[in-house]
C-alpha cells in the first residue's frame, strides 16, 4: 500500500513539473506593442547646415524595415539621380540614404518618409519622418499650404504631386513638359490636403501633377494637373485650393492601316470632329468612298471602292490647325461581311430609340421591308433617321407600358456599301410599368444657369441628364429605382456640354457642384429634391 501511494506520489511531482515547463514554453503574453521605432541619432543630424557628403544614415532603437519607397518617399527639391536607400527588402537598425547627385549650392533638402517606415516585427509605423538638411548656412523655413479637389469627381486621386517651379528670368510655361519642380510634397494615400515646408522667399507657380509615371513632368495624355489662376509669392498666409482635372487632348493623327479589303483606320488622339480624310491619288471616275466612326475605339474607317490595283494610296489628314500626309500599304485582303445588330436588347426605356447598327457601311434602307407589332399584333407606325458617321438606324415610335414589341426585318431591306444585302432579322424586346419607375423633381435655389444636371450612382456613372436654361426646377421621368446623387454642371459657355480645364490656355475647368439625394429612388414613389448653391 505504501510503494502505490509513493508511485502515486511521484506521478504528481513529473506532471507538476511538465505543467510548469509547458507554462514556460507558453507564455499567455502582453499587451500589443504599438510604439513607433524610436530614432537614436543621425548622421548627419537632422536640420544640419553646410551638408558636402554623400550618405545619410538615420539610427533606430530596433529594427525597422522599409516599405512602398517608390510612393512614399519624396525628395525636395527631386533630385536627378534616385538615391541609393537601404534597407530595401530586409530589416535592419538604420537607413542608409545614398545620394549621387551634385546638390545645389545654398540649397535646404527635404527627405520626406511618409508611412515607409515601421518596426520590423509589428509593423508600427514612424508617420511621415522628414530629414532636412541644407547645403547652404540655414534652413529654408517658409511652408506653402492648401488642398485638392478633383473638377468633376467628389473627391480627388491619392498620391497627388503638390509643386511648386521658382518664377526667375528663365521661366516659361512649357517648364511643367521640361524641368523638375523647384519644391515637391505628396498627398500620399490619404490626404486631400498638402503642405510644401521648407521654401525660400520668393515668387512661384503652384501646380499640383497626378502623375502617371513618376518623372515628375506633365504629360498630357497620362496625367492629372492643377494650377493656381496666377503666381503666388513666398511668404504668405493663403491656403489655396487647386482642382484637378484631365486636359482634352490635342489632336495627333496617328499612322493609318489596311486592316481588311478597301477598309483602312484612321486612328486619332484628341476631338476628330474637325478632322478630314482626302485621298491625295489618283482614282477612277467610279471611284466611291465613306467615312465611319468606331463605337469603342479613337478611329475612323476610311471605305472605299472599287479594288485599286495598287501599291499605296497617298492620304492628307487634316484639322483645324495641323495637315499631314501619310502613306497607306495596299494589299488584296478580304472585305467585312454586313453583320448587323440592333440595341436594346431585352428590355426597351419609354424615351428609347430602337437602333440598327452594321459592320460596313449602309447605303440605302427601305422602311416598307420592317414589320413592328405589339403584343396584340397590331402594327405600330415608326420614324427613321440615320446618322452616316456612326452608321446608325434609329427607329422612333411611341411605346405604352407593360407591353411586348417584334420587329421583323424582311430580307433587301438593308444595302449596304459594297452591295451586300440583309437576311430575315427578328428582334423581341419589352416595356416595362410605369409602377416599376419613379420620377424626381430637383428644385434648384441659387443656381447660375444654364446648368447641366446628371443623375450619377456610386461609381460616378451617369444615368441621366438635363440641360436647363431658364427655369428653377428639373423634371426626370421613368427613372430607374436605386441610389443616385446629383451632379451639377455650370455650363460658362453655354454650348450644352462640361468643358474641362487647359494649362496652357490658363482656363479653369467648368464649375461641378455635387449634391446628395435625402433618400434613395424607390419604384412607383416620386420624390422632389432641393439644392441649394452657395
Amino acid at each position: 500500500m505504501n510503494k502505490i501511494l509513493l508511485n502515486g506520489f511521484l506521478v504528481l511531482i513529473i506532471c507538476a513539473v511538465f505543467i510548469n515547463c509547458a507554462n514556460r514554453g507558453n507564455p499567455d503574453g502582453g499587451p500589443k506593442d504599438e510604439t513607433p521605432p524610436v530614432i537614436i541619432k543621425s548622421e548627419p543630424e537632422n536640420f544640419s547646415t553646410h551638408f558636402k557628403g554623400d550618405e545619410i544614415r538615420i539610427y533606430f532603437d530596433e529594427y525597422i524595415k522599409i516599405k512602398d519607397i517608390q510612393k512614399q518617399l519624396i525628395i525636395s527639391p527631386p533630385l536627378k539621380h534616385q538615391p541609393n536607400i537601404k534597407p530595401l527588402g530586409g530589416a535592419s537598425k538604420y537607413i542608409s540614404i545614398k545620394i549621387f547627385d551634385t546638390l545645389q549650392p545654398n540649397t535646404t533638402y527635404a527627405f520626406n518618409f511618409g508611412n515607409s517606415i515601421t518596426d520590423n516585427n509589428e509593423g508600427n509605423p514612424y508617420p511621415f519622418y522628414r530629414y532636412v538638411l541644407s547645403t547652404g548656412s540655414y534652413i529654408d523655413s517658409l511652408t506653402v499650404t492648401g488642398n485638392i479637389v478633383d473638377a468633376i469627381k467628389k473627391q480627388p486621386e491619392t498620391f497627388v504631386n503638390v509643386v511648386l517651379y521658382e518664377v526667375d528670368s528663365t521661366f516659361t510655361d512649357s517648364i511643367v513638359y521640361k524641368e523638375t519642380p523647384k519644391y515637391i510634397t505628396n498627398t500620399l494615400d490619404s490626404l486631400t490636403t498638402f503642405s510644401i515646408e521648407n521654401i525660400k522667399a520668393g515668387k512661384y507657380m503652384l501646380l499640383a501633377l497626378k502623375d502617371a509615371n513618376g518623372d515628375n513632368k506633365f504629360q498630357q495624355k497620362t496625367d492629372q494637373i492643377a494650377f493656381y489662376k496666377s503666381f503666388i509669392s513666398v511668404p504668405t498666409d493663403s491656403v489655396y485650393t487647386l482642382k484637378l482635372f484631365s486636359e482634352e487632348l490635342d489632336f495627333n493623327p496617328t499612322r493609318p492601316k489596311l486592316i481588311s479589303g478597301e477598309k483602312i483606320a484612321f486612328g486619332y488622339e484628341g476631338d476628330y470632329k474637325n478632322m478630314a480624310i482626302k485621298m491625295r491619288s489618283e482614282t477612277p471616275e467610279d471611284f466611291k468612298y465613306r467615312i465611319t466612326k468606331d463605337q469603342k475605339t479613337d478611329t475612323l474607317y476610311y471605305w472605299y471602292k472599287p479594288r485599286l490595283e495598287v501599291d499605296s494610296l497617298l492620304f492628307k489628314v487634316s484639322h483645324t490647325n495641323l495637315e499631314k500626309d501619310f502613306t497607306v500599304r495596299i494589299s488584296e485582303q478580304k472585305r467585312d461581311s454586313l453583320e448587323i445588330s440592333s440595341s436594346p436588347s431585352g428590355t426597351i426605356q419609354f424615351d428609347e430609340d430602337f437602333k440598327i447598327f452594321a459592320k460596313t457601311p449602309f447605303v440605302s434602307f427601305d422602311a416598307s421591308k420592317v414589320i413592328l407589332l405589339d403584343k396584340d399584333s397590331l402594327k405600330i407606325n415608326f420614324t427613321s433617321t440615320f446618322d452616316s458617321l456612326t452608321n446608325t438606324y434609329a427607329l422612333k415610335f411611341n411605346k405604352t407600358e407593360d407591353n411586348k414589341y417584334n420587329i421583323q426585318i424582311l430580307p433587301e431591306a438593308f444595302t449596304d456599301f459594297f452591295d451586300a444585302k440583309n437576311d430575315t432579322i427578328k428582334v423581341q424586346f419589352n416595356t416595362k410599368r410605369s409602377s416599376d419607375y419613379t420620377d424626381l423633381r430637383i428644385i434648384l435655389q441659387n443656381a447660375t444657369l444654364p446648368l447641366i444636371v446628371q443623375l450619377i450612382d456610386s461609381k460616378e456613372t451617369v444615368h441621366y441628364e438635363l440641360y436647363t436654361t431658364n427655369e428653377n426646377s428639373v423634371d426626370f421621368y421613368n427613372i430607374k429605382p436605386g441610389k443616385y446623387s446629383i451632379r451639377t454642371i455650370f455650363d460658362a459657355n453655354g454650348n450644352g456640354k462640361y468643358d474641362t480645364g487647359s494649362y496652357l490656355k490658363k482656363r479653369q475647368p467648368e464649375r461641378v457642384v455635387n449634391f446628395e439625394i435625402d433618400d434613395d429612388l424607390r419604384a412607383d414613389w416620386d420624390m422632389v429634391q432641393t439644392i441649394i448653391f452657395k
